[in-house]
């Protein structure tokens, strides 16, 4: 399963462990990516993996239920 936005685009990114004695182990940032329920600019309604930066800003239009 792929860490990916689906607005954004934002992903996984590598960086470093870094001990206090400065020694430095590979390590992954992964992205909190969830699936919601969202309505697409042309009115279908999908399940897509958005981050939550994206849903906190709005980017995500939820589809109201009727």
């Amino acid at each position: 399963m792929a860490r990916v936005c689906e607005i954004c685009g934002k992903r996984t990114r590598v960086g470093n462990h870094i001990s206090h004695a400065h020694n430095k182990n590979k390590r992954k940032f992964k992205p909190n990516i969830q699936k919601v329920r969202a309505q697409l600019p042309n009115g279908e309604v999908r399940r897509i993996k958005v981050c939550t930066r994206c849903l906190r800003s709005g980017a995500v239009q939820k589809p109201v239920r009727a």
